[in-house]
């Protein structure tokens, strides 16, 4: 008998596995909703709406609103789940169930009790990107990493379970992604020494399947030193050690706060890991693997595949979180299934998302001066590094250095702020950071739950260019060409969407809404929404018309100084002194803006 129930239950929780996952691909293939936060699991952010046209747009108009009752940053955005959008806020995290067919009626609204403490612990405002939804739970992974799954019908908390220590430096920014049985989330906390790491959580009840770090022993990061590939070569043993001094692993950040995707076919998550701690090269001598880092693991068990470090031995704070966006394209004839990804340190990448094969390495932002390039040439030592150029290296130019007119500056050529992809045209829509740095390194000791950055900062726009710290720009990525550019007064810091009505929206830090026309970049519409835009533009429909929803509310890194009322130049990490300007056109606030066309 036993036998027969282990047979059984393993029978009934895979059905269930199935179910779940089929629910939720079913809702990412609708486009009536907006299922997940990245519009679906290959973070193309594109849309096949098309009620709303490069002919149309500009009769847009606002149809509701809605105050979230919190200030500071507002990253991420809705989702609509047939009838119901979930929106949430930054900290406090507070999530809203709201009726569509009741003008936005707040159905129920789950507003968590979280240590206010934490706050001072977040590196760059107290954002959050969002909820996720799968199997009739709403995921919420709060500031303080607690998970929680609520009820998505009536907010009922089902299961919670806490995901790190933020005496330690730990919090979470990020949402969490939901494949098949699994709730797959991150953790952020580089800037405090905090090893990054993965987790996956059974989304039944919220046990744990399994957890992957970012660096330390195989049994650690999971990998197989001679199946799991780097380059095309074996990652050999102690890979994620071997390049620390002594057990400087063991707060190595690494980080994992930002965006992931996933490929059904090849059962395969992708996601980027950040920055090494500290700020200061000359404290962590090595590549320091595998901070920097393209990951692909395999989604049940987290064994990685393949792994692409980026910025070996970063100096700069170059987060390589940035989203990975996958695509079919063909190149020299062939179809591939590829993954871009444009990372903070200037470089958009190209690569099989199958093996790893790095296909494409080009820089986004023409400004980019740090490396010359990316070796390209298989039998070369140095293939897939990036050349450093001596002037702009800051562990060449030593501790207590101020390395001057580094471009980009530490928040990257882009930031989180996701691109969108239109399968239309082929073409990415990234948006970027116009903006160069000063950098000083200096020496710094770790304690737990304090600070353990070691460098100072001062931002400012990149010189000779267009005077402003900000492109939207359409980018190639088998060409690994800029297509057009539109500059921008600020750096963009709204997540874009693409749709099948030849439209590209996205939002600017003075606070408007933009749409341009996916060929040619021209402005076709704009409207100022109450505060500067750092959210990610969905749409969806109801009762057969089509909604763009977008949520406003200034912070963020760029928008720091406003957020937290910081007036030091080099506070947020030097952001306050490069965004100062930004108080003359936008203040606090939070909303959600929704447009359609007239009746």
């Amino acid at each position: 008998m036993k036998k027969l129930f282990a047979l059984t239950s393993g029978i009934a929780l895979c059905a269930g596995m199935a179910s779940a996952n089929d629910d939720l691909m079913g809702l990412i293939d609708d486009p009536n909703q907006w299922a997940i936060q990245t519009g679906d699991y290959k973070n193309q952010r594109y849309s096949k709406l098309d009620q709303i046209t490069k002919d149309n747009v500009g009769d847009l108009q606002v149809a509701w609103t809605m105050s979230t009752g919190v200030l500071r940053g507002h990253e991420g955005s809705p989702l609509v789940i047939g009838d119901t959008m979930y929106l949430h806020t930054p900290f406090p995290n507070i999530v809203y169930a709201l009726d569509l067919n009741a003008e936005g009626k707040i159905k129920w609204k789950y507003e968590p009790k979280q240590d206010p403490d934490v706050i001072p612990v977040m590196c760059c405002d107290t954002v959050n990107r969002g909820v996720a939804y799968a199997d009739g739970k709403i995921f919420l992974h709060q500031a303080d990493t607690t998970v929680v799954a609520l009820n998505a019908d009536t907010g009922a908390v089902e299961w919670s379970v806490v995901n790190g220590d933020p005496s330690k430096g730990e919090t979470n920014t990020a949402t969490v992604i939901p494949i098949k049985d699994k709730v797959i989330v991150g953790i952020s906390g580089g800037e405090f020494g905090v090893r990054g790491s993965v987790t996956a959580y059974n989304i039944a009840d919220g046990s744990l399947a399994w957890r992957a770090y970012s660096m330390g022993p195989d049994s650690d990061i999971l990998v197989d030193p001679e199946t799991t590939m780097h380059l095309g070569q074996p990652v050999g043993a102690d890979s994620g050690t071997n390049t620390w001094e002594g057990d400087q692993w063991m707060i190595g950040g690494g980080t994992t706060w930002g965006w992931y995707s996933y490929d059904p076919d090849l059962n395969l998550v992708y996601y980027g890991t950040g920055n090494p701690s500290t700020w200061n090269p000359a404290q962590r001598p090595g590549d320091n693997r595998w901070s920097m880092t393209i990951m692909a693991r395999d989604a049940d068990t987290g064994m990685a595949k393949w792994f692409y470090q980026m910025t070996p031995h970063d100096e700069w704070d170059f987060d390589g979180i940035n989203e990975m966006i996958l695509t079919e394209q063909t190149i020299d004839g062939t179809e591939r299934k590829l993954l871009t990804h444009f990372d903070r340190n200037g470089l958009g990448y190209t690569l099989d998302r199958e093996t790893g094969e790095l296909l494409v390495a080009e820089k986004f932002d023409p400004a980019v001066n740090w490396t010359t390039g990316v070796v390209m040439d298989k039998e070369s030592p140095e293939y897939g590094r990036p050349q450093v150029v001596a002037q702009y290296s800051t562990e060449q130019n030593g501790e207590d250095v101020n390395s001057t007119g580094i471009c980009p500056a530490a928040l990257g050529s882009k930031d989180q702020q996701p691109a969108a992809y239109s399968p239309q045209t082929e073409l990415f829509y990234v948006p970027t950071n116009h903006v160069c740095m000063d950098y000083e390194p200096f020496r710094v000791s770790y304690t737990a739950g304090q600070p353990y950055v070691g460098a100072t900062l001062a931002m400012y726009p990149a010189p000779d260019s267009h005077g402003g710290m900000g492109n939207f720009i359409a980018w190639d990525g088998k060409e690994g060409k800029i297509a057009w550019s539109i500059p921008e007064q600020f750096s963009v810091w709204s997540g874009a969407l693409a749709t099948a009505g030849d439209v590209v929206f996205y939002g600017t830090l003075e606070g408007y809404l933009k749409a341009v026309d996916a060929q040619t970049g021209d402005l076709l519409y704009k409207f100022k929404t109450p505060s500067g835009i750092i959210g990610n533009v969905m749409t969806y429909t109801h009762d057969d018309k089509q909604y763009v929803g977008i949520l406003s509310g200034v912070g963020g890194w760029a928008g720091i100084g406003l957020a937290a009322g910081l007036t030091n130049p080099n506070d947020g990490l030097g952001a306050v002194g490069g965004y100062a300007a930004l108080s003359d056109y936008t203040a606090l606030g939070g909303q959600l803006t929704v447009f359609s066309l007239p009746n």
